[in-house]
């Protein structure tokens, strides 16, 4: 009998904890990812310059490269000067514009990637996907996963608290995501991949589900793993579709409408899946998420981040263009302006103030 298996893309090395940091030097030899210790290292001028210091005598053989942001220009940069050095690996050291700034660089020129977090705002440290700013707007490049992702605990807690709470919002909104794939398959036949479904579910649901808050250690841990999670599921599937339905669509909305008023990814993220899990008629479950995410101190109505009933109405109502193609509960339900307005009223109502 033959014995059918897949091999999955994901980190040789995730190694989150306090003081994980400290050993990034050993951990990358013990690995064989760069026993010569010649690394380009990709750090902001923020908090990765103020790490720099501290690691620098750990690393003698890395060359460290400044990132001036998140642009399709600074990757491309920083690739160019990358490929003239002869380097085992490239680190992105910092948040999310960083990291996705050095994956692409590293896939430029073909190195492993190591994702060295300092914050965990989004589910983009472990993803296939570097997101980043270009003539267009805002583009998403496909790129291998990291090689191995390091979260130092104690550098998390250092950040600003809204960074953990961004990560919660984008790690619950999981949960609609993969409500909107199986919507998907039962209406339009979309192939569903069980694996992925099921890691970017159950890692939305350990966050909801666990009482710690975000000066926790444990739940630190817990949303950490859930990120990377996350991130792997994504290279399962192939695309974003465990991590990204009605809930995206709208922060995607947000983002296009509003640019300079736009909240942060995961309080949109969060928002956005509470409202398409009231869509879809669980309205149990809309109101247990948004208990939570009140509970950790993010929005759960627009006019906690500073938009009106009108504007979210038709974020809502243009969020289906923002991913032709993808079938949500937005899509499904076709909804316009007036039925929008009841539904919202009736939202804020079910949620509670």
């Amino acid at each position: 009998m033959p014995v059918l298996t897949r091999l999955i893309p994901s980190p040789v090395v995730v190694d989150i904890r306090a003081g994980a940091l400290d050993d990034l030097a050993g951990v990358l030899a013990d690995e064989r990812i760069s026993q010569s210790g010649k690394l380009a290292i990709a750090v902001s001028n923020g908090s990765g310059a103020r790490l720099r210091e501290r690691l620098a005598p750990s690393l003698p053989g890395a060359t460290w490269y400044e990132v001036g942001g998140g642009t399709l220009d600074d990757a491309v940069r920083l690739a160019g000067d990358i490929k003239a050095g002869h380097y085992d690996a490239v680190v992105g050291l910092g948040g999310g514009k960083i990291i996705d700034c050095a994956k692409f660089a590293a896939a430029r020129v073909g190195l492993p990637l190591v994702a060295v977090a300092t914050n965990l705002a989004h589910d983009g440290l472990c993803s296939p996907v570097a997101t980043l700013d270009n003539d267009a707007g805002r583009g998403s490049y496909g790129v291998p996963n990291p090689i191995a992702v390091v979260i130092d605990l104690n550098v998390i807690r250092e950040a600003p608290v809204r960074f953990v709470r961004s990560g919660i919002g984008d790690a619950i909104s999981n949960i609609s995501a993969v409500a909107d794939w199986e919507l998907a398959h039962r209406v339009k036949g979309e192939k569903v991949d069980g694996l992925a479904a099921a890691m970017a579910r159950q890692a939305g649901e350990a966050v909801l589900r666990h009482p710690g808050g975000v000066g926790d250690d444990a739940f630190l841990q817990v949303l950490a793993e859930a990120l990377v999670l996350t991130g792997i599921a994504m290279s399962v599937s192939g695309d974003s579709r465990p991590s990204s339905g009605a809930c995206h669509e709208i922060n995607h909305a947000f983002d296009l409408l509003y640019p300079k008023r736009a909240a942060a990814h995961g309080e949109q993220c969060g928002i956005g899946a509470a409202f398409a899990m009231y869509l879809r008629g669980a309205h149990e479950e809309a109101a247990r998420m948004a208990s939570v995410l009140r509970r950790h101190g993010l929005p759960v109505l627009p006019e906690e981040i500073g938009f009106t009933q009108e504007e979210f109405v038709r974020a809502v109502e243009f969020a289906p263009q923002t991913r032709p193609g993808r079938y949500t509960i937005l899509e499904h339900l076709d909804l316009k302006t007036p039925q929008i307005k009841d539904i919202y009223a009736d939202y804020v109502k079910a949620i509670g103030s």
